[in-house]
């Protein structure tokens, strides 16, 4: 024993130092993986940054009640049953829903919130557009529009109507682009655009701001337009509202508005550019619905293909058309015919 005692006396210390080493270096080694792999820190999401299929979560919203959908309930009823089969087949699309200054305080709020429960009972997300600027298209076939004071209260309903909900906001066509033909609204304009942009974003509501179109204001000019109403606050802009080019057109021209303005996302109105161009911008003839809507799956700035001009809806008195905003039937049927395949 005494032999076996004497040779483990050195012996229990070295094998207790190795074990404490091995400890050692284990801890060591561990700090050292933790250290060279810092925790990697979410970035939250915002209104800018979430993908496009988040911000359209479930797809597009049809409204039922449609003015579309309304057009072709009438237009059966009076035994028109070409015209109405030409609204109804516009009505099946998800199409914006407008807001204007036709709607209250009160009643936008109530419009936009049974639309909304709507689309949730759906699990798709609805596309609303306010269309109530001050001297709204500068006076000309859709003239009207609150007053300056007004505006910001109907604004604000529309976002505390939206707060808590998926919508995405188109926030007023032409408002920006058109300031080339009256610049003396610009002062009053484009912080009332700044204002509905920072209340939509207070409500965590994406919205779009006004780009016009690729034949109309260069790049540089309408960015920085955008840049003064408050993209920074937006989800980003869009273009070809109401208008007819083609889909290759306008991704180059919001493409270069995009790295002008932090690469900003964009979407592109296709209701009615289905034939293209056709030399003038108010119910031209030859024209024809464009491809269907849908939600951009890449990872380009492109958001969604959206129908956002209600097609069938005449531009103004022209080419034979009512007044803008009413029910044109023949020029729906011409738009139905003449779809893009």
């Amino acid at each position: 024993m005494t032999q076996r005692q004497n040779r483990a006396t050195p012996w229990r210390p070295v094998r207790l130092a190795g074990a404490i080493a091995i400890l050692l270096a284990t801890a060591l080694a561990v700090t050292a993986c933790t250290s060279g792999s810092p925790e990697v820190k979410k970035t939250p999401a915002t209104v800018q940054n979430e993908s496009a299929a988040k911000v359209y979560g479930g797809g597009l919203y049809v409204q039922p009640d449609s003015l579309a959908a309304r057009a072709a309930d009438t237009l059966r009823a009076d035994g028109r049953s070409d015209a109405a089969d030409a609204a109804s087949e516009i009505a099946k699309t998800p199409v914006a829903i407008w807001l204007g200054d036709q709607y209250s305080v009160s009643e936008v709020r109530k419009v936009v919130a049974e639309n909304v429960r709507a689309a949730e009972k759906k699990g798709v997300t609805p596309v609303f557009v306010l269309y109530a600027i001050p001297h709204r298209d500068c006076g000309d076939y859709s003239a009207g529009g609150w007053t300056a004071a007004k505006y910001p209260i109907w604004t604000q309903a529309v976002a505390s109507a939206l707060k808590g909900h998926r919508a995405a906001v188109m926030v007023e066509p032409d408002s920006l682009a058109m300031l080339s033909n009256c610049p003396d609204e610009a002062d009053t304009r484009i912080p009332l655009v700044k204002e509905a942009v920072e209340q939509l974003a207070a409500a965590k509501v994406p919205a779009y701001l006004d780009a016009g179109n690729s034949h109309w204001v260069s790049p540089s000019v309408i960015a920085e337009r955008l840049k003064k109403a408050g993209i920074s606050d937006a989800r980003g802009f869009f273009t070809n509202v109401a208008s007819f080019y083609p889909v290759d057109d306008e991704r180059d021209f919001a493409s270069k508005v995009s790295r002008l303005t932090g690469d900003a996302h964009y979407v592109i109105d296709v209701s009615r550019n289905g034939q293209g161009w056709k030399g003038t911008w108010c119910n031209p003839r030859g024209t024809g619905l464009g491809q269907d809507p849908r939600v951009a799956s890449g990872s380009s700035e492109l958001d969604a293909l959206l129908w956002i001009k209600t097609p069938g809806v005449s531009d103004g008195t022209c080419n034979g058309g009512p007044a803008a905003g009413v029910w044109f039937s023949s020029y729906a049927e011409q738009l139905v015919e003449n779809r893009r395949q």
